[in-house]
């Protein structure tokens, strides 16, 4: 439909949308925070019902009681962010004048809407065995629910940097290589946080208990394999594999002559978020997960992803607005 026959919608920078968009792009955040605790403190089943809490809005005890005020916040910040992205997305299609934006405001709206669902069906439908992969239908859920959650900080972060008045006013001619090899680390990312949940839903986190190595006495592989022991070994082996990937990123980027101050800085900060991150898995094996540490762990890997994609996201930003790139 012609912009002409909305005359609300028009182009060019809109604070308010802006700033809406960069909040409800954050707010995704404090709900992953508030999900990697609520796993890593084992209150993913503290209520057995959804969408109410033990049949209510408010449930007694869960002030008081650490398990119900972690899975009940989840809850609360989830239903806050389905209000965000409903609010944002009629936001965008009442002033939005680029069709490609409203559109990914719609596919925002269906992910957050798939996501509260698998979130459901996760609860409800946890009795559920299933004896060929030896786990519950509902913890099958959950690994799906932890990877729509990073789809869902992309999307968001998406809509936001498109709202900016960065990407508004200014071109970003980046060259091939830098899109192509950003593209390379988004997957192998978010690959990672696929095995990562897989890990963490198994009860995987400590089937190698030992870091860097794999046993004991300093054994590269481990002595004795199983699914679990599979899935933390495919987790380390792929951190090795991104931690090419982001430096090669990074170098790209630097060396990259039209490539803006805050795709470098950009850079750096993503090699950053990869150093602290390994510094947090390692520390949360030698601490038998301790809960702080291993919700750090997983807030840092979503952020390392997100910033991963919002280098690759400016990066194509003259082919997504029909701008001619290198």
């Amino acid at each position: 439909m012609s912009t002409e026959t909305h005359p609300t919608r028009r182009p060019g920078y809109q604070p308010g949308l802006a700033a809406f968009s960069a909040l409800a792009a954050a707010w995704v955040f404090v709900l992953v925070t508030l999900g990697a605790f609520t796993t890593s403190i084992g209150a993913g089943m503290a209520f057995p019902d959804w969408p109410l809490s033990n049949g209510s809005l408010n449930p007694n005890g869960w002030l008081t009681n650490v398990a119900m005020f972690a899975e009940h916040s989840h809850r609360l910040s989830a239903g806050l962010m389905t209000i965000l992205t409903l609010v944002l997305a009629a936001w965008i299609w009442r002033l939005e004048s680029r069709a490609w934006l409203r559109n990914l405001s719609l596919f925002a709206v269906g992910l957050v809407v798939f996501q509260a669902i698998v979130g459901g069906l996760r609860v409800l439908l946890e009795p559920v065995q299933v004896a060929a992969v030896d786990t519950s239908l509902g913890r099958l859920f959950a690994m799906l629910h932890a990877c729509l959650a990073q789809g869902m900080a992309c999307t968001l972060l998406a809509i936001a940097l498109s709202c900016s008045a960065a990407w508004i006013a200014k071109p970003v001619p980046v060259g091939a290589r830098v899109r192509c090899i950003g593209k390379v680390c988004c997957v192998l990312l978010f690959l990672q946080l696929g095995i990562a949940a897989v890990m963490r839903h198994s009860f995987a986190g400590l089937a190698i208990p030992t870091f860097p190595w794999s046993t004991p006495e300093g054994g590269l592989l481990p002595s004795a394999w199983n699914f679990r022991v599979g899935i933390a070994f495919a987790h380390r082996g792929m951190a090795c594999v991104i931690a090419v990937a982001v430096a090669s990123y990074a170098v790209s980027i630097w060396r990259d002559r039209c490539a803006p101050l805050v795709m470098r800085a950009g850079a750096s900060a993503l090699l950053s978020l990869l150093a602290l991150q390994i510094i947090l898995g390692a520390a949360a094996i030698r601490t038998l997960r301790d809960p702080e540490i291993t919700t750090a762990h997983v807030l840092v890997g979503a952020l390392t992803l997100a910033t991963a994609f919002w280098l690759t996201w400016l990066a194509h930003r003259d082919a997504i607005e029909g701008t001619p790139s290198r």
